[in-house]
Parts: C-alpha cells; structure tokens; sequence
C-alpha cells in the first residue's frame, strides 16, 4: 500500500515537472495609436485646471448673479485687464466672476484699486479649498 502511494506521488510529480518545461508565459507587442489632438487637448485642460484652481491665494471678485450676466462680464473684464487671469465660478445658485491670483494681501488691494474704477462693486476674497 505504501509503495502505491509513493508511485502515485512520484507519478504525479514527474508530470508536473513535465508540463511546466512547456509552458510558456503569454507574450503580445502592443501598439498604441494616439490621435495627435489629444496632446494639444489634454495640454488645454491642464491651462484650465490650473486657472480655475481655489488656493490659498487671493482674488477679487467683481460679480455675482446669473450664468448670462456673467459671460458678459468675464469677457468684459477679459479686455480691461488683460494681465490677469479671470474666471468663472459656479457656487449655487449663482455664478461668480473672479479677477486674479495674488499671493500677497496687499499686491490683491492695489489692484483692487484699479479694479474698482470700473467695478464699483468689486471686494477681496480668499477662497478657501
């Protein structure tokens, strides 16, 4: 009975060792293909994200109301100031138009000055995360 068990063992080893020598891990080359206008779309979003980024830095804010009023204003602002970044902001229920990315609170306040020329109602936020 024992000498059964034991061929049995032996039998049942040699046959895996047999049939792992021949097998044989899967192997594919891939080949991906790209359309070249996701670069430049993904390179968009990235000059997206990082506008619209709340941080611990400061904007202005110069409106808020609905989403046509809105569009106006960011164009409108857009043109009167050129060097700075401006944005729209969905916070329910309004949508808010945010001028800037300042790091300091008192570089935020001198260009609030100039701001409020134009936008009577314009005031300093620091948006937080």
């Amino acid at each position: 009975m024992r000498i059964l068990k034991i061929r049995n063992h032996f039998f049942h080893i040699s046959l895996l060792i047999i049939c792992s020598h021949k097998l044989s891990a899967q192997e594919a080359k891939i080949n991906i293909q790209q359309n070249p206008k996701f670069e430049q779309l993904l390179s968009e979003k990235r000059k997206i994200n990082t506008s619209i980024t709340v941080n611990e830095r400061y904007k202005i804010q110069v409106f808020s109301g609905n989403s046509e009023k809105a569009k106006s204003t960011l164009n409108d602002c857009k043109q009167n100031f050129s060097d700075l970044d401006a944005t729209i902001v969905f916070n329910t229920p309004n949508y808010k138009v945010w001028l800037g990315n300042f790091r300091t609170r008192i570089e935020a306040e001198r260009n609030l000055v100039e701001i409020k020329k134009v936008y009577q109602n314009a005031f300093l936020i620091k948006p937080k995360k």
